[in-house]
């Protein structure tokens, strides 16, 4: 299943920055079933983006950074969920 997790404010902000990136948002969240036991939770790393930005690159790296941080406690909050 794909999930579309974009924060529109971020990605506004991205936008304003530099309008090209609006193909390369990182605003989806993968949930797999791997078995009958075991689901994988996967998301793109925002800061990847900001390599392709070019000119852009300084506004993008805070507002990814900002989306990373939010992804990666999403993510950690699975993990405690779960008991890991």
């Amino acid at each position: 299943m794909i999930l579309g997790a974009c924060r529109p404010q971020l990605a506004h902000q991205a936008l304003q920055a530099d309008p090209s990136i609006a193909a390369l948002l990182p605003c989806n969240v993968v949930v797999r079933a791997v078995d009958a036991r075991t689901t994988v939770v996967e998301a793109f790393d925002p800061a990847a983006m900001v390599s392709l930005a070019g000119d852009a690159g300084e506004p993008l790296a805070t507002i990814a950074a900002d989306a990373r941080e939010r992804l990666t406690a999403a993510l950690a909050a699975l993990d405690e969920k779960e008991g890991r």
